[in-house]
Order: C-alpha cells, then structure tokens, then sequence
C-alpha cells in the first residue's frame, strides 16, 4: 500500500528520519543530492535500521542501485535523474518505484514504465528543491486529477511542494491518494501533534492506507 502521508528527509537525515518515525510518520524517503554514493549507502543503512524498529518503509530517493543492495522498499526517481522504466529494470518488479510528475504527459509516462505512483508538483514554491518546477497550485492539481479520472487512469498521486495542513481538506478534494512533506515535519515544534493530526484527518475521510 502508498501511504497517505510520506516524509522526505531533509539534513541532518538520520536525525530528521529519527524525529518523523517516532513522531509516528511511516512512509521515509531518503533524499539525499549532491553526496557520493558511499556517504549516501552509509546514511540509507542506518535508515533502514531506523525504519525497521517503526515498522516504516524506506524509500530512497534517485539511486536504485542503493536501493536493491540495502533491501530498502523502493526508489523514487526525478524527473531529470532517470526514468522510472530504468529504476524499474534495476531494482526489478517487486519493490516500489515511483517518480516525479509536473505535467499529464509526465504522468502518463511514468504509468507507461510501471511506476507503483506519482509524485505531482510542486503545490507551491518550496526551498527544498533547487530547481524548482513550474507551480501548479490547486488549479493545476485538480486540472490534471480530472483529466486523468475522464481518460480512466488510477494511479496513486502524492501531492509534493510546500504543503501544509490546513491545505488538505481542498487538495484530497481533488482527488489525490495523499501527501509528501518536508519542511512542514521537519520544522513543526510538536511533530508528534501534527501527524497524529494529518493521520486523523486520512482517517476521518477514511482515506488512510
């Protein structure tokens, strides 16, 4: 199952990931740029390990080949990095891999090579990633959820990009799967407090995975 609400980690990683699984998060995404590859193995190890005491599953961000070595539960791929077929042929069909999504056609693609689901955005600007796609907002979610619901196409979608609580209640309206967060996890002053809060609203809609 997609969880309904995933954290992506932000530095320092294993401390971050720490604080999210005991705040009760437990969906990880390792995402690491710009460190090699020996660094980036040594921090999804002991993520893994993190994991596995929460019952959490990991997913590392853009490197397939850590991935599958460290029996992580997935990859997610960007969509300048590698396609999601080439993940796939990697860390081969029973692990999740997912990828980034701006557009429909980025969509379509993603469905095309196999992609368990699809992280659209960004919902609004964000600092966490550097090169930033265009802003979608709501307007463009929702745009994009309808035209996939009128061509028959269901594929979890996970809403990325600056997002905040009190914007759930009109994202999930449009019809998205759930929610990646960062900085809003990372940031909060009681992060147990804020996923107990997010959870609760997944299962108040009876939404969650």
């Amino acid at each position: 199952m997609i969880s309904k609400l995933q954290y992506i980690s932000q530095h320092n990683h294993i401390d971050n990931i720490q604080a999210a699984c005991e705040a009760g998060c437990r969906w990880i995404q390792l995402r690491i740029k710009d460190a090699p590859e020996s660094i980036i193995m040594s921090e999804a190890l002991a993520a893994k390990a993190i994991c596995a005491t929460y019952g959490a599953k990991l997913i590392i961000n853009d490197h397939p080949h850590i991935a599958k070595a460290i029996g992580a539960d997935g990859v997610h791929v960007g969509k300048k990095d590698m396609t999601v077929a080439a993940a796939r042929k990697i860390v081969g069909n029973d692990i999740i891999v997912g990828g980034t999504a701006n557009t429909l056609s980025d969509i379509l693609q993603h469905v095309q090579d196999g992609a368990s689901y699809v992280g659209l955005g960004p919902y609004r600007f964000t600092t966490t990633k550097q090169k930033l796609s265009p802003i979608l907002g709501l307007e463009g979610i929702g745009s994009i959820m309808q035209q996939l619901k009128t061509q028959g196409i269901d594929i979890p979608i996970i809403a990325i990009g600056g997002i905040l609580e009190d914007d759930l209640p009109e994202l999930m309206s449009t019809g998205i799967h759930g929610i990646a967060v960062s900085g809003l996890i990372t940031q909060a002053a009681n992060k147990q407090q804020l996923v107990f809060s997010i959870t609760n609203y997944f299962e108040s809609c009876n939404l969650l995975s």
